[in-house]
């Protein structure tokens, strides 16, 4: 048997560190045993894909290092590799399902579905589907399909008994089908739920390894079902732990940064944070914290990934690239900083703010210190305003970080509009409502316009500076954050 493996991010955003995490795994694994490794591109949820996310996904893990066997730019047997592309492949199997009476046409509408929702949760119960167009004669809604009627495709489900799979690092795992809803298979826009199209694909492009983050283990039952449903052998599965943030919670860029860009501008060399990740669950036999994917590949095994949350410390991943960047030869050590901070890409996104205000080439460092280094440390005095209290800035703050949270876009004019409505909203002055989040960004009392800054910077960046302007300004406790969220959400549907 060859192994094949695959990773299948879903381009909705900025290309996630914990993508790469799950590559990485995926592709040593792979390499360890003389298989291939694939891209997938899971890109059938078209509110949120598009093509720009997809070439940053495949950008940011190439800087890493990571490459890929079969993909979307280099083609493959078993193509195509976008989901978009594949879905007549989906509405086959989904009605293969209907026709054998394995999935069944709902025709519940989304206020129907919402109501039962809302009822079940102030039962106290988990909200599922409950069955409703299950029972419909096969002919009636044969018809009402053929009619034109909207309409999904849902799995049928047992009703009792419990699904039980072997788990590669966890052993046999057991899910009461009690648990498991009826779940949607083709939305009615004609596209695959994830659970549909990942079970086909993976049947399909020859998958023999399937290892993914532990979030997915309660999905698994629906997996196995369909592969039970289709009469297909289902993969080996091994769900890696997840990583966390230091409080244990699942790692998310609400309280750290998580793009590859990130780590890309902030100056992490790719084989460091390669090293780092290859930390996360997993050890050398020889204990060494320091080794190269080559190193890993030649040693990896599959058992010795631990099932505990790794967490993702920054100071930790920055000791690591301290001893990457100090093993450096002189000349490489130049090389870096050159690609890192002289590239054109990075220049050219800097000359329009610093042109038109710079008379001699030496004045360019005082303007872009804390666009090219860190910021300086910021106290409570910075933010003293005439008509802003100290709770006026964590508020700003705190709205301001939860809106940029949700943007797609990361563009100077899209914060600036963005900003401009919550400013309105929360009835302060735009320039006062920018003070708290020019300080934050820059740390001085003048600098660069700070909606080029902000888009310069990055998204995580920029979001990990106002976290920690909240920080300079005494935190804020979980009460008041309970507090201050739930005063945005009403704004936000205002």
């Amino acid at each position: 048997m060859t192994v094949r493996t695959r990773v299948a991010p879903s381009p909705t955003g900025d290309p996630h560190v914990g993508t790469a995490y799950v590559a990485l795994f995926n592709s040593v694994f792979a390499r360890r045993h003389g298989g291939q490794f694939i891209l997938r591109i899971e890109d059938t949820d078209r509110e949120r894909s598009d093509v720009a996310s997809e070439s940053m996904i495949m950008d940011a893990l190439r800087w890493t290092g990571i490459e890929w066997d079969e993909g979307p730019d280099r083609g493959g047997p078993c193509g195509p590799y976008r989901q978009s592309e594949r879905v007549d492949i989906y509405r086959r199997h989904a009605q293969r399902l209907v026709d054998e009476d394995r999935a069944f046409c709902c025709f519940c509408t989304p206020d129907r579905l919402d109501a039962l929702r809302r009822a079940q949760r102030q039962r106290g119960e988990t909200s599922r589907y409950d069955g409703l167009c299950a029972g419909l004669d096969p002919a009636v809604a044969a018809s009402r399909v053929e009619a034109g009627e909207p309409h999904v495709v849902r799995m049928r489900v047992p009703s009792d008994g419990a699904c039980r799979f072997k788990d590669r690092l966890r052993g046999v795992i057991e899910i009461p089908w009690s648990q498991v809803d009826m779940q949607i298979l083709l939305k009615s826009d004609g596209f695959p739920t994830y659970h549909l199209a990942v079970v086909v694909d993976d049947h399909m492009m020859g998958i023999t390894h399937v290892l993914r983050g532990d979030d997915w283990i309660t999905s698994t039952p629906k997996h196995e079902l369909l592969y039970r449903h289709f009469g297909w052998d289902m993969p080996e599965h091994a769900h890696l732990p997840l990583l966390r943030n230091p409080d244990r919670s699942k790692l998310s860029k609400r309280k750290n940064p998580t793009s590859l860009h990130y780590f890309r501008d902030v100056g992490y060399l790719p084989e460091a944070l390669l090293n780092y990740l290859g930390l996360m669950g997993w050890s050398m036999p020889d204990e060494r914290e320091l080794f190269s994917v080559d190193e890993m590949i030649a040693e990896f095994d599959l058992d010795r990934v631990s099932t505990g949350g790794p967490v993702f410390d920054l100071e930790k991943l920055n000791w690591l690239n301290g001893q990457y960047i100090r093993n450096l030869s002189p000349a490489e050590f130049a090389d870096r900083v050159g690609q890192w901070a002289l590239n054109r890409d990075r220049l050219e996104r800097l000359v329009p703010m610093i042109q038109s205000r710079t008379e001699r080439l030496i004045d360019l460092a005082p303007q872009v210190d804390y666009l090219l280094g860190e910021r300086r440390a910021l106290s409570a005095d910075l933010f003293q305003h005439r008509t802003l209290t100290e709770e006026d800035c964590k508020r700003v703050l705190h709205h301001a970080l939860a809106m940029m949270t949700t943007l797609r876009a990361w563009e100077g004019s899209v914060l600036m509009r963005e900003c401009r409505a919550l400013s309105e909203k929360m009835d302060i002055k735009l320039r006062d409502f920018l003070f708290p989040l020019f300080v934050a960004v820059s740390g001085r009392a003048t600098a660069l316009p700070l909606f080029d800054s902000m888009a310069f910077l990055g998204a995580d960046l920029t979001r990990t500076r106002l976290r920690s302007a909240i920080v300079a300004l005494g935190g804020i406790s979980k009460k008041a954050t309970k507090r201050l969220d739930k005063e945005f959400a009403a704004l936000a549907q205002n």
